[in-house]
């Protein structure tokens, strides 16, 4: 299988594996190369894939940074802030860093899919220009026909047990507008219109519903502060005022602000946060707190949906 790494300033090949032999095959070699050449490396994945790759590296194992992706990359909006560019920014003087991100396996959501490729289109807008490698695995046996034709959109190149192909569905661009999805609220839920001087009422609003959902200290508390930055945001940036609504779905407690404002930016929410830029971290801030950011954005206005712990 090949590994060969292009000379291209930023690379993003998806690796389409079946079995964990093709696994170990397309990710072990990837990085014994990148350390070869000195290039510091990172791996993101579950669990289970992380241990196929310890031992694959054997010794070498202790050179490369582990990160369990089911725990990092829960939310899928966090990352290319908390993972990807963090690693990669902590290597100021490497010649270029080597970084394997699994952000879809078996197991996540339909709720959350969305996320997640979108996630993976936006990996090439935040790393354009940049001497970073990020190989994607792709589980062609357990993921669906779907998953993987997405991921020809969001990868250049696509690797297998038959070499290297040039995708010719690439179009990230398209994967962003395609599932910039309408986020439709269940009918009857609680809601609570807010404007500038209503904002102190609107978080006892939240507090109130999320404890009769049966949220309670931590999980509130990020609830709360979630709810306080957008509906800020909305205030700020978005029109003046929105509407926050707030219900349980599947075991999950779901905040949602609409507002007449529209988010122009993609990758709004996942830059790391600069120092001597003030304020700008509100949504960066969302994403780190919730264990799911969806967000749509249209002629109607923006609508941010957050899922928190139920």
């Amino acid at each position: 299988m090949s590994t060969a790494a292009s000379h291209e300033p930023f690379v993003h090949p998806a690796l389409f594996y079946h079995g964990t032999d093709q696994y170990v095959a397309g990710t072990v070699p990837f990085l014994r190369e990148g350390l070869d050449a000195g290039e510091p490396a990172a791996v993101a994945a579950p669990p289970d894939r992380l241990k196929l790759i310890r031992e694959g590296l054997g010794e070498r194992a202790g050179e490369v940074r582990f990160i369990d992706m089911t725990q990092a990359g829960r939310n899928p909006g966090r990352i290319i802030p908390s993972v990807l560019r963090r690693f990669a920014d902590a290597q100021p003087s490497a010649r270029r860093v080597r970084i394997i991100g699994e952000p879809i396996w078996r197991g996540r959501s339909a709720v959350e899919y969305p996320a997640c490729v979108q996630h993976e289109a936006l990996i090439n807008a935040a790393f354009t220009g940049r001497a970073v490698t990020i190989l994607c695995p792709y589980d062609a046996g357990q993921l669906d026909k779907q998953a993987l034709s997405d991921a020809l959109a969001t990868h250049p190149v696509v690797l297998d047990a038959d070499g290297e192909t040039k995708s010719t569905a690439y179009s990230p661009e398209r994967i962003i507008a395609r599932y910039n999805e309408p986020l439709l609220a269940p009918l009857g839920v609680a809601s609570c219109p807010f404007a500038a001087q209503t904002l102190p009422d609107t978080r006892d609003f939240a507090v109130s519903q999320a404890r009769s959902l049966g949220v309670s200290g931590v999980s509130l508390g990020d609830l709360e502060l979630a709810v306080a930055e957008l509906t800020t945001n909305s205030v700020v940036h978005g029109g003046g005022s929105g509407t926050l609504r707030i219900w349980a779905e599947s075991g999950q407690i779901v905040c949602e602000v609409h507002d007449g404002g529209q988010l122009t930016d993609s990758l709004a929410g996942r830059r790391p946060p600069n120092p001597t830029q003030p304020g700008g971290r509100g949504l960066l801030l969302v994403h780190q707190l919730a264990d799911l950011v969806r967000v749509h954005t249209g002629p109607d206005g923006a609508t941010i949906r957050c899922y928190f712990p139920g």
